[in-house]
């Protein structure tokens, strides 16, 4: 697992909700997951109309990909989350339970979260991309 990286909440910037503004890491491997879905392994969409459902799938997800290539949430250097609202309380309580997860530590990194029209699937509600530092092999 890396254990060189530096999260930085630099001075004149506003206070964040748990995130760093900057992730430092020492050049090296890095992973970059596709964005996740929230599609089971037989490729069905789960929790149709239910958010909640749908960010415990990509949570489920990230971490298998992460552990394919030997990584974990505290490996994560960045992550941008992908939402279908306009609706502010409905971002922030994605992100509160993103954050309360088994992935929550990944979130304490450079992140962004955006809320959009739409997303690839029907159906679908939240997307989760990740990029994670990694050891050398």
């Amino acid at each position: 697992m890396a254990s060189e990286i530096e999260r930085v909440n630099p001075a004149g910037l506003h206070e964040t909700p748990g995130y760093h503004h900057v992730a430092v890491v020492p050049a090296g491997r890095t992973a970059y997951l596709a964005g996740q879905c929230p599609l089971d392994g037989a490729g069905n969409l789960v929790g149709s109309d239910d958010l909640g459902a749908q960010i415990d799938q990509v949570v489920a997800n990230v971490l298998a990909a992460l552990a394919a290539v030997d990584a974990g949430p505290e490996d994560v250097v960045r992550t941008t989350i992908y939402v279908v609202t306009a609706d502010r309380g409905v971002l922030g309580g994605a992100w509160d339970r993103l954050a309360a997860s088994a992935l929550g530590p990944a979130f304490t990194t450079a992140s962004t979260l955006l809320g959009v029209a739409q997303l690839g699937f029907p159906g679908q509600l939240v997307e989760v991309e990740v990029t994670a530092s990694l050891p050398s092999p």
